[in-house]
């Protein structure tokens, strides 16, 4: 009998294999990606203070469109962007999140860039 792989499993493997090379400061803090199926979810944290900064996503309030393509993930690196400025962030460390860096993570950093983050 063939088994199907566990991908989240694998994904998990991979972040955590990330995360323990990368970590957000107060001054770069880490910019976190969570793609579902459904949504896509970003976070601006301080892993020294232990302290998300902003977060934005596809299933917010008066968010339009589908949550699930790559038009949705550039709204939301825009907005991710918009919400570091405004507290004063404008270096960050990107964490794919185990994520393979294509589709709607690559656009959410597309638009985050566009925003005005660099990294």
């Amino acid at each position: 009998m063939i088994k199907r792989p566990d991908t989240n499993a694998k994904r998990l493997a991979r972040h955590k294999r990330v995360r323990a090379k990368i970590s957000g400061t107060p001054e770069r803090p880490r910019l976190n990606v969570f793609r579902s199926n459904a949504n896509i979810y970003a976070q601006i944290i301080d892993d020294v203070n232990g302290v998300t900064l902003c977060s934005a996503s596809s299933n917010e309030k008066g968010f339009e469109g589908d949550g699930s393509n790559c038009e949705a993930a550039k709204k939301v690196g825009l907005m991710i962007a918009e919400r570091a400025k405004e507290k004063g962030v404008t270096a960050v460390v990107f964490d794919r999140g185990g994520y393979i860096y294509h589709g709607r993570v690559k656009s959410l950093a597309e638009g985050a860039r566009e925003g005005g983050l660099e990294f």
